[in-house]
């Protein structure tokens, strides 16, 4: 889109496109290539694969939903197929013939991957999942229009989804698919829609559905409709019927609904991007003084609301992230939202500039980073940031809402994260009794998961670059976020490593290669994810003085559980100890000797997996850096010195920033 153009066209464009386009093929909805392995071409699994997606797409139409296992170990493959349950034959069969080849082309050689449509779902992977619901893969949608009066509408919401939850869940003609609706007052209803693998037991189908409502308010606050997306269950509602009659399972398709209104528009905000965009074909039939006319209201109403919301989004090629533009707010609306940037509501100060908390109108708390006039990095921080996170969507990633370019300021707009970040409990005397084992280890594991999410599932493959304990932060349930991604970079899907002459980040956390020659990779990320497992498990800041050589020198010595903090009381040691494991492993010197996030994962989330033996961690964040020269320090049991050119103090930017 080009930027040039007026706001008042560019909005009204928008607004002709969602009046006018019309769909020539069902793409899918979102896409997860998971990480458990890949397979060749003319492989014993890949001729399996293609026999399990045949039956599955000739079966499941009849019943709407199918399960099959082909081949046997190693190179076995499990699938299902589900419907959506106001679907009919035909709408199945078709939604399934376009999931097949989609699901191989949008997941080349991945042994596992799900793939899901408005009409149907279709996964397959190595590893049996029948029977269990998965809440790791959640992805969310939303209407881009807010109700009017949020209070009584969410109420009304919640008594609903009740209701559909229990009568999916209990009913067996129901064959776990419920829609209804309620009356919200006297001029408008709500309609939803809930539905469930049917692999799933009664109480399995309810557990997974009721996750599913209580993410309603983390991705849908205040809007007009909402979906909550997994590989088990999901859910959508919205202000005007969307779905169709039940009981339509036959050859002959159901009259067609009538086309929702403008209002009921989603948009896509997931965790990662969709490959294919949404391919449409733009007809505009109104002449040109019409136009006009509807692009001077437009402008005016949205004015007038003091929100825009642009809600064009092009996916027809990940490169092209530019395109991508994430929602506007108005800067009079923030100024009232943070009480005119009110130090009372300052959040967090840092580097690039300060965070604030702020209420809109509508009650939703957010976080506003307002970035420094003066920083050189601003603009291109606030352009990764808006630019990248946008298009993320993970529950343990931090959310970004949207941003504000007016009269020179530049703000980024975050949900609001109630328990602000892993320091401000880590290190602090009295907050530190909170983080109980049970706590650290949850932490752990769900960095981990969003770390991976970065790496691997989505299909924006992003380094972060300042995975650091204070850009961790912790929601009401403790469960972490990762946030700040000024320095992030975007990695081609099979890109290994990049260079950079400008080296940035918080030294204590930064890989050697990183630090001393520019390079990074996912495997710095790894290792300042190693220093976070260690810093959680002890209790002490890297920062402070050479955690790594003094966690190795107890190691060394079989005394390092004398390390773990005193204030966790009771915990499991073999945890602890296999935690302090897999953090020495993921700051091993050389990157090739570090794990994956992948690895990681499963380390942590196995306890049957062997570990590999570590070698002594890298001592980079031992140099002291005065005017430009390192003192270096000879790494035990390596035999080496590191030595490359300078690193200049002026280059690195510590920031202690706490987005929300």
């Amino acid at each position: 889109m080009d930027s040039s153009l007026p706001l008042s066209l560019l909005l009204t464009t928008t607004l002709l496109v969602s009046l006018s386009t019309t769909t020539t093929r069902a793409d899918p909805l979102y896409q997860f290539c998971q990480d458990k392995g890949n397979y060749t071409t003319n492989s014993t699994y890949q001729a399996n694969l293609n026999t399990l997606l045949s039956s599955l797409s000739s079966n499941g139409p009849t019943t709407g939903f199918f399960t099959a296992t082909q081949g046997s170990t190693p190179d076995q493959v499990n699938g299902l197929v589900l419907c959506r349950g106001d679907t009919n034959v035909s709408a199945c069969a078709s939604c399934l013939n376009n999931a097949v080849p989609d699901i191989t082309q949008l997941c080349p050689y991945r042994k596992s991957a799900v793939v899901w449509y408005d009409n149907c779902l279709l996964r397959y992977s190595n590893i049996r999942f029948f029977n269990s619901a998965d809440t790791s893969l959640i992805f969310y949608m939303w209407n881009v229009n807010n109700v009017s009066d949020p209070t009584p509408f969410f109420k009304t919401l919640n008594g609903l989804m009740g209701s559909l939850v229990n009568r999916a869940a209990n009913d067996t003609s129901a064959e776990m698919f419920a829609t209804g609706d309620m009356a919200v007052n006297s001029t408008q209803r709500v309609y939803g829609l809930v539905q469930c693998t049917r692999d799933l037991s009664g109480n399995s189908c309810a557990s997974c559905l009721r996750d599913a409502v209580g993410q309603i308010p983390a991705c849908c606050a205040g809007k007009m409709g909402g979906r909550v997306i997994g590989p088990n269950c999901n859910l959508r509602y919205e202000v005007a019927r969307f779905y169709g009659n039940l009981s339509v399972r036959t050859a002959v398709s159901p009259p067609p609904l009538p086309p929702p209104p403008t209002t009921t528009t989603t948009t896509v905000i997931a965790q990662g991007s969709k490959k294919h965009g949404l391919r449409t074909t733009l007809t505009i039939i109104i002449p040109v003084l019409s136009f006009v006319v509807i692009a001077t209201i437009v402008f005016a109403y949205l004015r007038k609301v003091k929100r825009v919301k642009n809600v064009r989004i092009d996916y027809a090629d990940v490169n092209q992230i530019e395109d991508i533009e994430p929602q506007v707010f108005d800067l009079a609306m923030l100024r009232i939202a943070t009480d005119n940037f009110s130090d009372v509501n300052k959040l967090g100060e840092g580097g690039f500039g300060v965070v604030y908390k702020g209420t809109l109108a509508d009650g939703q708390e957010i976080a506003v980073k307002r970035l420094s006039r003066t920083s050189g990095q601003g603009i291109q921080e606030l352009r990764n940031e808006a630019v990248l996170v946008v298009r993320l969507q993970h529950r343990n990633l931090v959310r970004l809402l949207g941003c504000c370019l007016e009269e020179q300021e530049k703000l980024l707009i975050y949900e609001y994260v109630l328990n602000k970040s892993l320091n401000t409990f880590l290190f602090d005397p009295v907050k530190v009794q909170e983080l109980t084992w049970e706590r650290r280890y949850k932490i752990i594991e769900g960095i981990a998961r969003g770390m991976l999410y970065l790496h691997e599932e989505s299909q924006l493959r992003i380094i972060h670059r300042d995975l650091k304990v204070s850009n961790i932060l912790l929601d009401k349930d403790m469960n972490p976020k990762i946030s700040d991604f000024g320095l992030a970079r975007l990695f081609g899907m099979d890109q290994t490593q990049d260079n950079t002459s400008r080296v940035v980040g918080t030294y204590g956390y930064m890989a050697p290669e990183y630090a001393m020659r520019g390079h990074y990779s996912i495997k710095s990320d790894v290792f300042s994810f190693g220093v976070l497992v260690l810093e959680i498990i002890t209790g002490l800041r890297n920062s402070s003085f050479d955690l790594l050589s003094h966690v190795w020198k107890y190691w060394n010595e079989g005394r390092v559980l004398e390390l773990i903090h005193q204030s966790l009381g009771d915990y499991l040691s073999s945890e602890a100890m296999r935690c302090m494991h897999i953090g020495l492993l993921c700051v091993q010197e050389d990157a090739a000797d570090r794990p994956t996030m992948s690895s990681v994962v499963l380390m942590l989330s196995s306890l049957s997996t062997s570990l590999t033996v570590p070698f002594a961690p890298a001592f980079f964040v031992g140099y002291s850096i005065v005017d430009g020269e390192k003192n270096t320090l000879n790494t035990p049991d390596r035999s080496t010195t590191t030595t490359s050119n300078p690193v200049s103090t002026n280059d690195v930017s510590i920031t202690e920033l706490e987005p929300r």
